[in-house]
C-alpha cells in the first residue's frame, strides 16, 4: 500500500471533527460526520512544491489520514478497523477566501479544496504501527513556528464512526484515503515560506513531511 495515493480513487476529507477548530471558524460544532471529497490530482508527495494561486488566502490544516486496504459498503462500527489498512500524515489545504465566498452564495466549494498540491501527503504508515490512532499527535510548523499542535484524542467522530457513516453512502475502496479532521491552528500560508508538519506516537515520531511554499504559476487567478 506504498503507493496508494497512484491507485486510490477518492480522498474522503471529515469537516469540523475538532471542536476547538469548528470554534475557531464560527462554525457549529457538528452532532453527526459530514465529508466533501477531495480529487486525488491534489496529492503532493515529498521533493514537490507547495502551490498558492494567485489571489487565494490559504490556510494549513494537518491531519491523520487513514488508507482502506479492502472495498467495503454499509461496514458496521464493529466491524470498521478490519478495513484500515494503514494510516498518513497529511495536510488539507484551503482557499479559504474562496470557500467564504462560496458558502455564503450557497455554491459547492470544491474549487477552494482542490488545487493541485492542495494535499501534501507523507509515507503510508502499517497500522501495526499506530496501535490506538486515537491517541497520536499532530503539528504543523511554518518557517520552524509552531502553528498547531492536537492530538486526535480530541476527534469527536472516531475512526469507526467516520467508515461506517461514509460506506452507507458511498463504497471504500482500496487505496482511499481519509482525512479524519484538524486540530485547532489553522491559518495562512504565503509563497516564500516553508511548511512542515509531523505525527508523533508516546513522543516518537513516525512521519514528518516539508515542503516549499510557492506561488502557482498558471492560467487561474481570484479577482474580487
Amino acid at each position: 500500500m506504498q503507493n496508494f495515493t497512484k491507485f486510490g480513487k477518492k480522498i474522503v476529507a471529515i469537516c469540523r471533527n475538532f471542536s476547538e477548530h469548528a470554534k475557531e471558524l464560527g462554525n457549529a460544532v457538528p452532532t453527526s460526520p459530514t465529508f466533501f471529497l477531495k480529487p486525488t490530482t491534489s496529492y503532493l508527495l515529498s521533493g514537490g512544491k507547495l502551490e498558492i494561486p494567485k489571489g487565494c488566502i490559504v490556510h494549513h490544516e494537518v491531519e491523520l489520514g487513514v488508507v482502506i486496504g479492502k472495498d467495503g459498503r454499509d461496514i458496521r462500527k464493529s466491524e470498521a478497523m478490519n478495513y484500515v489498512e494503514g494510516y498518513a500524515l497529511g495536510i488539507d489545504m484551503t482557499a479559504r477566501n474562496l470557500q467564504e465566498v462560496a458558502k455564503k452564495k450557497g455554491l459547492p466549494w470544491s474549487t477552494s479544496k482542490g488545487f493541485d498540491t492542495f494535499t501534501p501527503i507523507g509515507e503510508f504508515i502499517p497500522k501495526s504501527e499506530i496501535k490506538d490512532p486515537h491517541n497520536v499527535d499532530l503539528w504543523l510548523k511554518l518557517n520552524e513556528e509552531i502553528k498547531q499542535n492536537g492530538t486526535t484524542k480530541d476527534m469527536i467522530f472516531d475512526i469507526p464512526t467516520l467508515i461506517e457513516h461514509v460506506s452507507s453512502i458511498m463504497k471504500l475502496e482500496k487505496g482511499d484515503l481519509i482525512l479524519t479532521g484538524t486540530p485547532s491552528g489553522v491559518g495562512p500560508i504565503h509563497p516564500g515560506q516553508v511548511i512542515t508538519a509531523g505525527l508523533n506516537v508516546n513522543d516518537k515520531n513516525l512521519s514528518t513531511i516539508k515542503f516549499p511554499v510557492v506561488e502557482r504559476v498558471g492560467l487561474f487567478e481570484y479577482k474580487l
